[in-house]
């Protein structure tokens, strides 16, 4: 049996002769690769799911020299009957979608067509399932027309795709865990997740971020049934570290994001992570202005845990006016940043929505936000009164200050503001910015958390526990008597050693000091005269 070591080699490979292909045929850095990696990557790992599973339940199947001449004397009825038993987080594909029907077909003329027309097929085929949603109510299908991005060779530019995919198998990693395929993920998304996608850019946040964010929220095993919410999604790595925490078969994913390419990514992870069941509550669309998934009342919904890392800054004046409604008054407590007359971009999209975030937790919900490290100590403005609103309202659970340059991307300290509505006792404030290992990263400096750091973290927050020079644990009135700051330093005790001495010792230390000062004093009163005379002796000319 081929060890997860090699699989993930293999499976890396087969990402890397795909984007091979693309920069073969005039693609690569292209602003489309991604959508052609993905959708083609996403294409091969449903078709051998859905083989995987024929497979598992159809001994016959399992055990043919050739699977698909196998399939071929199955009735369409039988046929039907073994798909109506395969998981619900499998696609369903027609026997003339799959991919050892296209490579049989790859010498057609119009190959380019045939392949698209498949890939298409398979969308509208998994439409109700598979689509994720615009704000608007249109449902954005799995897989486009992926020789179009392709303007010469279009048969010749699939042909090559598709003998990519025949050379390669994911029936073996089927059983694989979250830790495989968050790898994978990773590194098939790391050429097109960067800030290059405009004022939305999708951050990718760091594993160790990620990690701490989940094992802090979920302390318990007794999880269950649970809703999990980022009104700021991203590729959905904050998401899938917390489905993880809690098991993925407990928890139903929420979220939206403005970007279109975000939200295809996220229903990659989702699918790849076999939460399938929630891509349907996947949103395209703007949180802030207009957040989608609502009650039936028409409130916004609440869920018990949110987790998000929304983009710092951004110009948002075009529709800031429109937020300042009487529909937002609740939600929007502690105010809407203020239009600057210069630097529009530097405007702090973050406060809305820490408040939004506020506003959609349960009576029992658990937050984790990612905010700058200037947020916890600002002494006045929104920022002040959404830290006053935490302390007064009893549902803040601590902070992590994380170390610098824990973004490789961004030189913005950052810190890790953690909810808990149950939480009326202690909080707990950690100061992890001297720990971590500074890396080069490209043309960036990045810190890396090594394991046990990131457990310690971890261990002194959910065990509310101070620690010298890393944590303290404060009350609500300390908070208050601190002006509401959650800088972790601010509450450090100053140590004073003191060293046992003898009479003897005592003396002489003091006779020293005496000394010492009585020689600087008389070196003092030399220069004060020196300088006396110096003065006298200065004549006008």
């Amino acid at each position: 049996m081929t060890s997860t070591a090699q699989f993930e080699t293999q499976t890396k490979a087969l990402i890397d002769d795909l984007k091979s292909v693309c920069a073969n045929y005039g693609l690569g850095n292209d602003g489309n690769e991604f959508k052609i990696i993905t959708q083609v990557f996403l294409y091969k790992f449903l078709n051998d799911k859905y083989v995987y599973e024929l497979k598992q339940l159809e001994p016959d199947l399992a055990n043919a020299e050739n699977f698909d001449d196998a399939l071929k004397t199955f009735s369409d009825d039988d046929l039907e009957m073994l798909t109506m038993q395969i998981s619900e987080n499998t696609a369903r594909i027609a026997p003339k979608n799959l991919l050892s029907r296209l490579f049989e077909r790859q010498n057609k003329d119009q190959f380019a067509d045939i392949f698209d027309e498949t890939l298409v097929s398979v969308a509208k085929d998994n439409i109700d399932i598979f689509s994720v949603l615009t704000q608007g109510g249109e449902k954005v299908v799995l897989f486009e027309n992926l020789s179009k991005y392709v303007t010469d060779k279009k048969d010749d530019f699939c042909k090559a795709l598709v003998n990519k995919l025949v050379g390669f198998s994911f029936e073996h990693i089927f059983t694989q865990k979250f830790d495989f395929f968050a790898t994978i993920f990773e590194y098939l998304i790391k050429d097109y997740n960067t800030n290059s996608g405009g004022k939305y850019a999708e951050y990718f946040t760091p594993h160790a971020v990620a990690k701490i964010m989940a094992a802090c929220l979920v302390t318990g095993d007794n999880v269950n049934n649970v809703t999990c919410y980022d009104p700021s999604a991203g590729s959905g790595t904050l998401l899938m570290n917390l489905a993880h925490a809690i098991g993925e078969d407990k928890c139903t994913i929420y979220s939206q994001d403005i970007s279109q390419k975000s939200s295809a990514l996220l229903r990659l992870n989702l699918v790849l992570n076999n939460l399938v069941h929630s891509i349907p509550n996947i949103i395209q669309g703007n949180t802030i202005l207009s957040p989608y998934h609502k009650q039936e009342n028409g409130q916004l919904e609440q869920f018990d845990y949110i987790v998000s890392n929304p983009p710092f800054k951004l110009d948002f004046s075009d529709y800031s006016e429109d937020l300042d409604s009487k529909a937002n008054k609740e939600r929007f407590f502690a105010g809407i940043p203020k239009v600057p007359s210069k630097k529009k971009e530097s405007m702090a999209i973050y406060l809305l929505f820490i408040q939004h975030i506020m506003h959609s937790l349960t009576p029992k919900g658990k937050a984790a936000i990612v905010v700058p490290t200037g947020f916890i100590t600002a002494q006045s403005g929104i920022d002040k009164k959404i830290r006053q609103k935490l302390v007064e309202s009893k549902m803040l659970a601590g902070v992590v200050s994380m170390p610098s340059n824990i973004f490789a991307t961004t030189g913005t300290n950052v810190s890790i503001l953690f909810l808990d509505k149950t939480n009326t006792k202690d909080v707990v404030l950690v100061d992890a910015s001297n720990l971590g290992t500074k890396v080069k990263e490209g043309k960036n400096q990045k810190t890396v958390l090594i394991p046990e750091e990131e457990q310690e973290i971890i261990n002194v927050f959910n065990a509310k526990e101070a620690k010298d020079d890393l944590s303290v644990v404060v009350s609500y009135d300390d908070i208050k008597a601190k002006n509401y700051s959650l800088s972790a330093g601010q509450y450090f005790e100053v140590k004073i050693e003191y060293v046992d001495i003898t009479s003897e010792e005592f003396i002489g230390k003091m006779k020293g000091f005496e000394s010492n000062l009585g020689s600087l004093f008389a070196e003092s009163k030399a220069l004060e005269n020196e300088v006396q005379e110096n003065l006298k002796s200065l004549k006008y000319d």
